[in-house]
């Protein structure tokens, strides 16, 4: 009788050892809790729940990566619509001064038959300006869009970065009509794509212009193209900034790209194993320089 006894608590204490081994692993799973599973920190008291706890150590391990996973996929997301988001605000902002501009001299235009010849002729000149503007716009959304999307191959050539650095200012004077671009008379020929680097000094030397109003300097020495001005300057705080996209030094200008001129031209330069240099005191001026 007293053996019966015995073996039935022996039984009765195996039984209740493996319910509560198996409450404790269903606790774990039910509230996502494995973390003392996956230590292997809880001993179990048979062969078998050793053989069991190892198995969900490995199946829990997987499961652990695939939520780390998950959440890392999930922030991605959530920072590239944020991301849209940006584009498409940047974007509104941007096009709605030209736009407004275009809708406006063509109203008037619309509306009074009996304006001058010579009015008539500087609203249509305005007109263009403005939709020259907008195209210049989309073109750099459409360019940092393919840098975006790695979809953009340099077309590389040899060439004389003192004849590309005329082109460009030739192409400046007839708008900046009242200003001086010096370039130093030196030679410098690169391998590089042409065009690309051609926006580089486009935005470079514009961007002197519209933010200082004495002469822009060129300078071209040790394989360097330096282009310096004696404008407003920019605050050290800003100098980190200026180069990532959708950044406005001045928020209220709305001809600065959307804030991507000089993300493109930073973008451009790495394509091409370079980086843009900038040397700014504030109410002195800007030196914006990059070697190929």
């Amino acid at each position: 009788m007293f053996s019966i006894l015995v073996i039935d608590l022996y039984i009765y204490f195996i039984i209740k050892k493996i319910v509560d081994e198996l409450l404790y692993f269903n606790s774990l799973l039910s509230n996502n809790r494995y973390e003392g599973i996956i230590r292997g920190d809880r001993n179990s008291f048979s062969l078998e729940f050793e053989i069991l706890n190892s198995k969900l150590i490995y199946l829990l391990k997987k499961l652990e990566k695939r939520d780390n996973k998950k959440r890392k996929y999930i922030a991605k997301i959530k920072l590239k619509n944020q991301q849209r988001s940006n584009i498409i605000s940047a974007v509104a902002h941007e096009f709605r001064n030209p736009i407004s501009s275009i809708m406006g001299y063509a109203q008037t235009i619309n509306e009074d038959d009996n304006i001058p010849p010579n009015l008539r002729k500087k609203f249509l000149n305005k007109i263009y300006t403005n939709g020259h503007k907008i195209e210049k716009l989309l073109s750099r959304l459409i360019l940092w869009n393919r840098f975006e999307n790695g979809n953009y191959k340099l077309q590389i050539s040899r060439f004389d970065m003192y004849d590309l650095a005329k082109e460009v200012i030739s192409s400046l004077e007839d708008k900046y009509k009242d200003r001086k671009i010096i370039l130093s008379n030196r030679s410098l020929i690169v391998e590089a794509d042409r065009a690309l680097i051609e926006i580089v000094l486009q935005n470079l030397i514009e961007n002197a212009l519209k933010y200082s109003s004495d002469s822009v300097y060129i300078d071209i020495k040790n394989r360097t193209i330096f282009v310096k001005d004696s404008g407003i300057g920019i605050s050290k705080d800003n100098i980190e900034k200026i180069t990532k996209k959708f950044f406005r030094v001045n928020e209220n200008s709305w001809d600065n790209s959307m804030g991507l001129g000089l993300a493109i031209v930073q973008q451009i330069l790495i394509l091409h194993k370079s980086r843009l240099d900038i040397e700014s005191v504030e109410g002195v001026g800007s030196v914006f320089s990059f070697k190929l």
